[in-house]
């Protein structure tokens, strides 16, 4: 059976610490950006913890959002943190949902398309399950140009470690997350009206430990990578990592851009 995520989901507290926290800040961006302003029902596919779900229901012209993720155990931290009879969440699969045709006014996923390593089925069941007329739309990190957490990580590592340039290429070369790859996507699954644009946020961090303290987890590409490591391979790439986060200076906040590429398009009447 072929895999729908390539995420390492553990813990829903170590999601998030490493990427929770950020998608509050990008989820009110992206739902502007998709025009989601009124609906009966919106479906969040890959809700996560339920940053996005979360943040659509709290606009009371959304009368209902579904959430749905791969992970059961983020499922069961979304439903512990969010709740409200206008929220749902269930388990399910991105690229075989468990729903109706037309049965969402809009679908929306957040952060999750460049997991997948079939985006164009879970591109076409987002379209499957949304009435004519609603809006499908997505937002993934710029993770070559325009994520610099991302990068300050995966080139320390690769200076170091031949195996993390070999991750490295593969996490900057998915065709979702490259310029242009989710306009294109939404236009191969017949979308119309279709624009991308970009979306920034900043990740402020208080110290080196803050920054350090996801890699120490179980959740995404970045502890997965650290438990590869020896003791004294881990050692190392944590010495290097926090001379390119103190960049000169004592230790203390800092604050990077992350930016993400949006995509929406409306499916055909």
């Amino acid at each position: 059976m072929a895999i729908s995520s390539t995420f390492v989901a553990a813990d829903g507290h170590g999601y998030e610490l490493q990427m929770g926290r950020w998608s509050r800040r990008l989820a009110p961006k992206f739902i502007e950006f998709a025009g989601i302003k009124d609906a009966d029902r919106v479906l969040d596919v890959g809700c996560g913890t339920g940053s996005l779900t979360s943040t659509l229901a709290r606009n009371p012209d959304i009368r209902g959002v579904q959430g749905i993720d791969f992970s059961a155990a983020y499922i069961e931290h979304a439903k512990r943190e969010h709740s409200g009879s206008r929220i749902q969440f269930q388990v399910g699969d991105a690229c075989a949902l468990p729903f109706e045709d037309k049965e969402f006014d809009h679908t929306l996923s957040m952060l999750v398309l460049q997991f997948i390593p079939q985006p164009e089925k879970a591109v076409g069941e987002m379209c499957r399950v949304t009435r004519p007329g609603g809006t499908v739309a997505a937002a993934t990190w710029d993770s070559r140009g325009g994520f610099v957490w991302m990068r300050m990580f995966w080139d320390t590592a690769a200076m170091i470690d031949p195996a993390a340039g070999e991750r490295r290429a593969k996490i900057f070369t998915r065709p979702v997350a490259l310029p242009g790859g989710l306009e294109r996507a939404w236009k191969a699954a017949g979308l119309t009206d279709v624009v991308q644009d970009m979306l920034t946020i900043r990740m402020d961090f208080s110290s080196f430990e803050d920054f350090w303290a996801p890699m120490e987890g179980k959740d995404g590409p970045f502890a997965d990578y650290v438990r590869t490591l020896t003791s004294e391979g881990k050692t190392l790439f944590q010495d290097k990592l926090r001379l390119a986060y103190v960049d000169g200076e004592t230790d203390g906040p800092r604050s990077y851009a992350a930016t993400a590429w949006a995509v929406k398009g409306a499916v055909p009447v």
